[in-house]
């Protein structure tokens, strides 16, 4: 059985995710005991808390900048009680824990059953309105204990601020020849190390728009050299890009786009004032070298992003028609890339599978495909009491959304990929007609069948590996509620929105993919020709030798190469069934 995976998390937006992630676990382990197909342990250690109770951690190493965690202390105590990971949802929300950067109260982060940020505190919005909750950082909401190993704060930059900050490839990657640094984390990558059974590998989230790029390319060239026979799966982590620096200040112009409005969810706040083309172009040239370093020393590497683009062109962020975000909240759009990681990663976390980290990744990154795009449908419509076939049925085209800012392919075609579906339920769907079923999809005999013959019939030529999990994905708080009135309390679809229920949405269920697809040949070509005809100044690539960009970017095109349609093993729709 696969063993354990230890998980870092580089930058602050990847916090964010994190956060929301471990709060998932949490909330599973809340959940019914059966039935049990995710091992907590692959991801979780559990010791002995305070009067000598079980409480579960993240196996975790954790980087921040000064003044990123709040008053989270490094030894990842609290200044106040931790919530308690049994406790009922309502007590979260009621017991009034002080905000560690802002003086409100835990509960306001939260919001109510709903997703309205609460009444109390200072700084927080009116019950039932739409305005953003007093939620800066991502230990505002982190709801789990940490390790005394697992918080180490980076001082030498601060994490907001108009100087002093993490902002170039090069500062991050200073930081790592740090002989002290070195030791820092190694000192507590070996402690979590140790003490598992069996290492199966890492999980690397990693900021890719910042400084921590060029963490994370060190990191990952540590954990290479150090862990060779390990997977190390690496998540690049970009916020929405195309939000950032909407102000009330801005206000509404006859001129908004229509689309701007529905997408933030809350009242017109204004168009989006002009990027510094400065800033933009670092930006660019981070995420840039961050995915060529990071696809060289890891088994897998997928951007996640909500952002329509990881160039200097802005697009609309990422749409959901059952999820009203608001894009400028980090604390939103991080919830829905947590959701899809906790289901991406499923694989080999399962109770039931064989299959190790490395093996996961080396069945979508053959051909030298190392880096993969993520999909995920959140919620995946489905009425309840539906069958999987007929859920499936329904839908003529996949109904997922595309997860790394990369153009969708006009035409169904991807080489390999990984799909989990989950919180469906999977009895056999009755017949209209005694001996003749409605579609091929009925005719299946298993869960894991109907799926594969699904995927089949969309992408004919790819090699697919599918999962179907009956247990959901839990979305209690603090896991924001910005769901469709149309759903249940169980994420299901109904004719009618509920009212004014307090139960709010408490699990949804999900499709979600990685897919090794033709669609990255235009991300990673993209970045490189944007910069191509650029001049590189100092600000912008700070520590970095001429030649050394030079030579990432045309690493990055001959990465871009091997998703050409047909490069390496046949992956077009014209020659896929020959596979």
């Amino acid at each position: 059985m696969p063993g354990e995976a230890v998980t870092l998390q580089l930058g602050h937006y990847s916090g964010c995710v994190g956060a929301h992630w471990w709060g998932l676990q949490a909330a599973a382990l809340r959940g019914p005991a059966e039935p049990a197909e995710l091992r907590p342990a692959a991801l979780l250690r559990f010791g002995r808390g305070p009067g000598g109770t079980e409480s579960p951690e993240p196996r975790l190493v954790a980087l921040e900048l000064k003044g990123g965690v709040g008053a989270l202390r490094e030894d990842g105590a609290d200044t106040e009680p931790p919530v308690s990971w049994d406790g009922a949802v309502a007590d979260y929300r009621e017991r009034g824990c002080a905000s560690r950067d802002t003086g409100s109260r835990r509960g306001d982060a939260a919001g109510d059953a709903k997703g309205n940020p609460g009444a109390a505190g200072p700084g927080s919005s009116p019950a039932g309105s739409q305005q953003a909750p007093s939620i800066r950082l991502w230990s505002d909401y982190l709801n789990v204990h940490l390790h005394p190993k697992s918080l180490h704060v980076i001082r030498q930059y601060l994490h907001d601020g108009d100087c002093g900050c993490l902002e170039a490839f090069g500062q991050g990657e200073s930081l790592l020849q740090d002989p002290a640094c070195v030791e820092e984390l190694e000192d507590r990558l070996h402690f979590f190390v140790e003490e598992c059974d069996y290492l199966q590998g890492f999980q690397v989230l990693c900021d890719l728009h910042n400084g921590f790029s060029g963490v994370g390319a060190k990191v990952t060239e540590l954990l290479h050299d150090e862990y060779s026979r390990q997977g190390i799966l690496t998540w690049g982590l970009t916020p929405v890009l195309s939000a950032v620096g909407v102000s009330k200040q801005w206000r509404a112009q006859s001129s908004c786009p229509a689309w701007l409005g529905q997408v933030l969810a809350v009242p017109m706040v204004g168009f989006f004032p002009p990027q510094d083309p400065q800033k933009s172009f670092q930006r660019l040239m981070n995420t840039a070298l961050g995915l060529a370093h990071l696809s060289r020393h890891s088994s897998l590497l997928c951007p996640l992003s909500l952002s329509g683009t990881l160039g200097l062109k802005p697009e609309p962020p990422v749409t959901f028609p059952y999820i009203k975000y608001n894009a400028s909240l980090n604390y939103q759009s991080s919830a829905i890339l947590a959701a899809a990681l906790d289901t991406l990663t499923a694989p080999y976390r399962l109770c039931s599978s064989q299959a190790s980290m490395l093996h996961f990744a080396d069945s979508l990154t053959f051909s030298g495909r190392k880096v993969v795009a993520a999909w995920a449908a959140l919620p995946l419509p489905a009425s309840s009491g539906s069958s999987l076939p007929d859920v499936l049925s329904a839908h003529q085209d996949v109904p997922w959304k595309l997860l790394s800012s990369c153009k969708e392919q006009r035409f169904s075609s991807c080489f390999a990929q990984s799909v989990v579906l989950r919180g469906i339920g999977q009895e056999k769907a009755p017949s209209s007609c005694p001996g003749q079923p409605r579609s091929p999809l009925h005719s299946c005999e298993s869960p894991e069948q109907v799926l594969q013959q699904y995927l089949h019939s969309h992408f004919p030529g790819a090699f697919s590996t599918c999962h179907v999990l009956q247990q959901p994905c839990h979305t209690q708080p603090p896991f924001p509620q910005f769901f469709s009135p149309l759903l249940t309390t169980r994420g299901f679809l109904q004719d009618r929105a509920q009212g004014s229920s307090s139960a709010g949405v408490e699990s949804v269920p999900v499709l979600a993919a990685l897919q090794s697809c033709p669609g990255l040949l235009g991300l990673l070509s993209g970045l490189c020709r944007e910069l191509r005809p650029r001049r590189w100044g100092r600000p912008c690539a700070a520590g970095l030798e001429h030649d050394d960009v030079q030579e990432a970017l045309e690493e990055l095109r001959t990465l871009a190469q091997c998703y050409e349609p047909g490069a390496g093993a046949d992956g077009s729709e014209d020659e896929g069934d020959s596979d």
